[in-house]
C-alpha cells in the first residue's frame, strides 16, 4: 500500500520525497452547519492491519531520510558522550525507618536507580530498587515510591512502554522481597498508606475494553483501598462520582488523624476538595474553579495551597471542625510573584516563588511571617526536599540553562547554604555560555518574556541559527533547567530561545486565561512575535529558525507553521494535539476543555477551534513549508497518536513545497515520561540530524 521513498540526501536536496498512502474515507463532520473533512478518519484505529501497515511505510521513509545524513552517526555519539554523567537526585525520608533514600544514574543507564543510605550524602548506600531489571530494554519506568508509615511496606508505581497506565507492586522494606499485591489499570495515582500502615489508598479506572486499552475515553475514576496481601477484586470502593464519569479523583491522607481528604477534578482549572469525616463527606471546595491543594495538616489545621480569591495563589487554613471554605482564614497572602509551592520542615513553611519564569524561595513560621530565604545563585529552577518531622533535614536542587543539577543542604538557623553534591560534565566549559531574558511586545502589545542562552561572543548579524521552545497552555510554566543534549545545540552555536506565552502560569491565573479558549490565539500570537523579534533584533533569519514544542506545544508548533510558514525553517511538532474538533473523545482528552473548548460546545466556540486546528488548515496551494518532521510514539495514551498520524497524512497529501514532511513514530513508547536514555538519545540524533541538515549546516 506504500509509495517508499527513493529520494536520497545529496546536500540541501530539493526532490521532494514520495510518501505513502494513507488510508482513507471519505468523511465530513459537520459542527453547527461547518463542515470539516476528516478523510483520514481510519488512521484513529491504531491497531488496524491499515493503519499499522502505513506506520511501517512511514517509519521506512523516515528512517531511509535519517539515516542517509552522513553526520547523524557523529551526532549520536555526541549525544551519548554528553549523557554520560552521573545524575543524582535529592535525598529524602520515606518513613521512620532512619534511611535516606535518593535516584542516582552513573551515566548511561536506561533508568535512574533507587538507592538507601544511613546518611543524605549516601557514604553507606544500597541498592534499594533497580527498575532497570524490571525490563530487558529499559521501557518500563518507576514512577513513584511511598513506604508505610512504620516503614515495614513499600509501594512502588511503574509506568510500561511510556503509557498513563499504572502498576502498583508491593514489597518487604527490609528484605527487598516482593509480595504478591499486584494492582492494574491504575493512573494518576501514587499508593497513599494509612496511618495504621494496613492498606493504602490509589486512583484506578474500571478494565478497560481488550484492544482499546490506549486509546478509549477513560470514565468513572475510583479511589480504591488496598489492604496488604489481599487480590485487587477484594479492593474496596471507597468513593466514586457515577453522575460525573469525567472527573479525577485522588486521596489525600493526614498523617495523625483518622480523616482523609478526596480532590476532584477534570473539568475546571481547578478542584473541589471533600474531607471524609467518619462515614459523612464534606465539602471544603464546592467547584472546580479554584485549584486547592492540601499542604499538611497539623493538628486540627488543615494548611491549604489555594488560588481562591488570589489569581498568583495563597496559603489558607482550615479548621477540621468547620473545614468549609467560607471559614478559611488567609496565612500567606497573594503576592507579586506566582506562589508554586509550599511544604512544612518542623515549624517552618517554605514556600516556592516564581517571578519572571524564574523561582525563588522564602521561609514562614507557622503565624505565616517570612523569617528567612534561600539565596540562589542566579535565573534556576529549585526542587526542595523536607521533613516535617525531621527539620534538620532541609535540601534543595538548583538548575539552570548553563547549570546542571547541583544539591545543597541548607541550615535554617544561619540561612546558609552548604553544596553536597556538584554534577559533572566532561568536555563542557559552562563559563562559555551565557543566558540572558528579554522582553518583547506580542501582536497586542502584551510583553512576553523569553530566554536567550548562547556562546558567549556571538554576533547579532541575522546569521545564527535559533531553536525556538514554546508551550503556552495548562498552566504550565517553563523555567530554567539543564539538557545535555541541548548543550550539543549552544556548543554549536545555536541560540536556545524558550518563550514564555500566555496560557501558562508565570503571572498567576489570568496569564493562563489570557491563553484558553477563544484567548487561544494570544498563545499562537505570542510565539509568532518571538520569531519576529529574534528577526528584528538580529539574532537569527527566517531560513536559521527552527521550532519545537510537545503535547499542547505540538499543537502550538502546528498552528503557528498553518499561520506563518513563511517565518521557519524547520518545525518539530511533537506527541501534538493536532484534531481541535475531536480531541476530547480519546482517553483523557475530555480533561483539556477547560484550556480548549470543545466543538460541541457553542456555535462560537466550534468555528475558532475549526479556524486554528492543525490538522483542518494545512495549506493546499503550493505555499511552501518548513521541513517538518512530526513525532509520536505507539504507546503514547495521553495524546493518542491518531492526532499525529492524521496531521502528517494530510501533510504529506498537500502541496506545500519540496521540503521534507516526515513523522518519526517510536516504538514501546509514550508521551515522554520514563523515556529511557537510549531511546532519547535516539530520538535528538534523529531531530538535530534532521535540523541541521535542513538548515544546511554541518555541526562539529
Amino acid at each position: 500500500m506504500a509509495v517508499i521513498a527513493t529520494t536520497l540526501l545529496s546536500g540541501c536536496a530539493k526532490s521532494r520525497l514520495s510518501y505513502p498512502e494513507a488510508p482513507q474515507e471519505g468523511v465530513i463532520d459537520t459542527y453547527f452547519g461547518l463542515e470539516a473533512d476528516d478523510r483520514f478518519r481510519p488512521l484513529e484505529n491504531d491497531t488496524a492491519a491499515s493503519t499499522l501497515a502505513w506506520v511501517e511505510a512511514e517509519n521506512k521513509v523516515t528512517r531511509s531520510y535519517l539515516d542517509a545524513i552522513p553526520f547523524r552517526g557523529k551526532i549520536a555519539s555526541r549525544l551519548t558522550e554528553l549523557n554520560n554523567y552521573v545524575k543524582r537526585g535529592l535525598p529524602s525520608r520515606m518513613s521512620d525507618d532512619g534511611k535516606y533514600y535518593f535516584y542516582e544514574n552513573d551515566g548511561l543507564r536506561n533508568q535512574s536507580v533507587l538507592y538507601r543510605s544511613s546518611t543524605p550524602e549516601g557514604k553507606d548506600r544500597e541498592v534499594f530498587l533497580d527498575p532497570n531489571t524490571l525490563s530487558d530494554d529499559g521501557t518500563v519506568a518507576l514512577t513513584g515510591v511511598s513506604q508505610s508509615k512504620d516503614g515495614k511496606y513499600t509501594a512502588y508505581t511503574i509506568s510500561r512502554s511510556g503509557s498513563d497506565w499504572t502498576e502498583i507492586y508491593l514489597m518487604d522494606t527490609a528484605t527487598g522481597k516482593l509480595l504478591p499485591d499486584h494492582i492494574e489499570w491504575a493512573k494518576f495515582t501514587g499508593a497513599d498508606w494509612d496511618s495504621e500502615s494496613q492498606g493504602f489508598y490509589y486512583s484506578a479506572y474500571p478494565r478497560p475494553e481488550a484492544g482499546k486499552e490506549f486509546s478509549n475515553a477513560n470514565e468513572n475514576h475510583l479511589v480504591m483501598y488496598h489492604k496488604v496481601c489481599t487480590p485487587q477484586s477484594e479492593d474496596k470502593v471507597v468513593f466514586s462520582d457515577p453522575a460525573n464519569p469525567l472527573h479525577f479523583h485522588s486521596a489525600h491522607i493526614t498523617e495523625t488523624r483518622p480523616e482523609f481528604l478526596v480532590s476532584i477534578g477534570g473539568q475546571g482549572v481547578g478542584n473541589a476538595l471533600k474531607l471524609k469525616r467518619g462515614n459523612e463527606w464534606i465539602t471544603m471546595s464546592p467547584d472546580q474553579d479554584y485549584t486547592v491543594m492540601p499542604i499538611d495538616v497539623i493538628g486540627d489545621k488543615i494548611y491549604l495551597f489555594t488560588s481562591y480569591g488570589a489569581p498568583k495563589n495563597r496559603i489558607m487554613v482550615a479548621d477540621i471542625n468547620r473545614p468549609q471554605r467560607e471559614n478559611w482564614k488567609e496565612l500567606i497572602p497573594e503576592g507579586d510573584g506566582v506562589l508554586t509551592s509550599a511544604s512544612f520542615s518542623g515549624d517552618r513553611l517554605f514556600v516556592t516563588w516564581e517571578k519572571d519564569a524564574a523561582e525563588q524561595v522564602t521561609i514562614h513560621g507557622l503565624d505565616g511571617r517570612q523569617t528567612g530565604e534561600i539565596k540562589l545563585p542566579g535565573y534556576g529552577t529549585i526542587g526542595l526536599s523536607v521533613d516535617r518531622k525531621h527539620p534538620e533535614d532541609v535540601f534543595y536542587a538548583f538548575t539552570s540553562f548553563t547549570s546542571p543539577s547541583a544539591i545543597y543542604r541548607f541550615d535554617p538557623a544561619t540561612g546558609e547554604s552548604s553544596l553536597m553534591y556538584e554534577t559533572e560534565v566532561k568536555d563542557v566549559d559552562f563559563d562559555e555560555y551565557v543566558t540572558e531574558q528579554v522582553f518583547y511586545p506580542s501582536a497586542d502589545g502584551t510583553k512576553i518574556p523569553m530566554f536567550l542562552t548562547y556562546k558567549k561572543g556571538l554576533k547579532r548579524d541575522g546569521s545564527n541559527p535559533v531553536y525556538l521552545y514554546g508551550y503556552g497552555g495548562f498552566n504550565v510554566s517553563l523555567t530554567p533547567g539543564f539538557s545535555a543534549n541541548r548543550m550539543f545545540m549552544l556548543e554549536n552555536g545555536v541560540i536556545y530561545a524558550q518563550a514564555n506565552l500566555r496560557g501558562g502560569s508565570e503571572y498567576g491565573e489570568e496569564w493562563h486565561q489570557a491563553g484558553t479558549k477563544m484567548n487561544k490565539l494570544n498563545v499562537f500570537n505570542d510565539f509568532i512575535s518571538a520569531a519576529e523579534y529574534l528577526v528584528k533584533e538580529g539574532w537569527t533569519s527566517p531560513e536559521k529558525l527552527t521550532i519545537e514544542g510537545g503535547s499542547n506545544g505540538g499543537l502550538l508548533v502546528g498552528a503557528t507553521v498553518n499561520m506563518r510558514p513563511d517565518l521557519f525553517k524547520v518545525a518539530f511538532p511533537r506527541v501534538g494535539v493536532m484534531d481541535m474538533m475531536r480531541y476530547h473523545l480519546f482517553t483523557i482528552g475530555w480533561n483539556w476543555a477547560p484550556d480548549y473548548g470543545t466543538s460541541a460546545d457553542s456555535p462560537e466556540m466550534a468555528k475558532y477551534l475549526l479556524g486554528y486546528s492543525p490538522l483542518h488548515n494545512i495549506r493546499n496551494d503550493g505555499t511552501p513549508y518548513p521541513a517538518i518532521m512530526v513525532t509520536t510514539a505507539d504507546h503514547d495514551d495521553r495524546v493518542v497518536p491518531a492526532h499525529s498520524f492524521k496531521y502528517a497524512a494530510a501533510l504529506q497529501a498537500a502541496d506545500t513545497g519540496d521540503a521534507p514532511k516526515l513523522i518519526r513514530i517510536d516504538s514501546k513508547a509514550g508521551h515522554g515520561a520514563g523515556k529511557p536514555i537510549s531511546k532519547v538519545i535516539d530520538e535528538y540524533a534523529d531531530i538535530y540530524s534532521f535540523m541541521f541538515h535542513n538548515l544546511g549546516l554541518e555541526p562539529k
